[in-house]
């Protein structure tokens, strides 16, 4: 088996993220890690404690074609392993945000984003084969595997998917990758919001290349990827208008720089059972992965969401804007709670890499 290396610049910083973390340790002082720096508004808490840049500690370590897997230091930009992942005809199928090319692949799994293909490509935490990382006890830890055989055992690798650095800092993360589809192309339907999860969840049903699924302003959009046959076939007998140029569309919803995501106010993110009822009642609305993720922008009372969200049979955050200060995410139960403190306590004892970054308490 051929063993790909891309020829991109690499650099090994991890000897001084150690010794950077061991200073932090010594004078109890915390750090708030951070990439390329494009999500520190974004998911989590404000965290402002003394920023430990690793986005020097970048380059791809490993890259086999023929096994669809790639390993990576977690500094790397995306775009450069979507530039190696091109060049074979591959792609990350997870589709994940670039953030106008700053977005790192640790600070995307240490937020678990993916974009408008998750329901059907997976999500980051579903490809993720191994990662090493370093824990608050300044201790360099390897978990998982390199090879889609090597996964076994409790898997520590996809613990670290919106762990938001509490758990570690991410050095390496190995990666399934996937073929890019043959032919791509868009169905648009006028239809309300009610009318369009009905039709969203419908379609999802059948043995068909759909690869995206989202609703805005009363318009349905579907995306179909694949084998141009199949593409061609189910675009026929499913109708609607076919959008001629689509890539940009679906771009502006993986990056949210579509129109509806410019106001600078809060924006809140609903994960729920994809048929859920649409609640109209907060007003601008857009309806992504199929029913399963809503965007909500605006102030509303924190009770009205939560509880919509729990009638949704899901959870709410609060995504970017508004007070971060405070907790942004749905309260975890006593049971929950105490997990996620014996995690904490078992990586990082000392308090020292992003707290309060997931929970004001943790």
């Amino acid at each position: 088996m051929t063993e790909q290396h891309c020829s991109l610049q690499t650099e090994d910083r991890s000897e001084y993220i150690i010794a950077a973390l061991q200073r932090a340790r010594e004078a109890s002082r915390p750090v708030y890690i951070s990439g390329g720096g494009s999500k520190q508004h974004l998911i989590g808490r404000n965290c402002d404690y003394t920023v430990l840049d690793v986005s020097g500690h970048k380059g791809i370590v490993d890259y086999q074609p023929q096994e669809l897997v790639i390993t990576a230091r977690a500094g790397t930009p995306l775009v450069d392993i979507l530039a190696a992942l091109e060049a074979e005809g591959q792609t990350l199928s997870f589709e994940p945000p670039l953030f106008e090319g700053i977005a790192t692949l640790g600070g995307t799994l240490a937020c678990n984003l993916s974009g408008p293909a998750r329901p059907w490509g997976g999500s980051i935490r579903d490809m993720v084969l191994g990662v090493q990382l370093i824990n608050g006890r300044c201790e360099r830890l390897n978990f998982g595997g390199k090879m889609i055989k090597n996964v076994a055992g409790y898997d520590v690798s996809r613990l670290q998917a919106g762990a938001l650095g509490t758990l570690g800092v991410l050095c390496e993360v190995s990666l399934k990758v996937m073929p890019r589809a043959e032919k791509t192309l868009t169905l648009r339907y006028a239809m309300s919001a009610q009318e369009a999860v009905r039709h969203m969840n419908q379609r999802a049903g059948q043995p068909k290349p759909l690869s995206g699924a989202f609703w805005l302003n009363g318009q349905l959009h579907l995306r179909l990827s694949g084998a141009a046959s199949a593409v061609d076939s189910t675009a026929i007998q499913w109708g609607g208008e076919i959008l001629a140029s689509d890539n940009s569309l679906w771009a502006q919803l993986r990056e949210m720089t579509l129109p509806f995501f410019n106001d600078a106010g809060a924006l809140w993110r609903f994960s729920v059972k994809p048929s859920a009822d649409v609640r109209l009642d907060f007003g601008s609305t857009l309806i992504d992965w199929c029913g399963a993720q809503r965007w909500v922008r605006g102030e509303h009372p924190d009770e009205a969401l939560q509880q919509a969200a729990i009638e949704a049979q899901g959870h709410i955050s609060l995504f970017r804007g508004g007070d971060r200060s405070a907790e942004v995410r749905s309260p975890l139960n006593s049971v929950e709670q105490g997990l996620q403190q014996r995690l904490k306590k078992s990586f990082d004892p000392d308090r020292i890499l992003n707290p309060g970054r997931l929970y004001s308490w943790l």
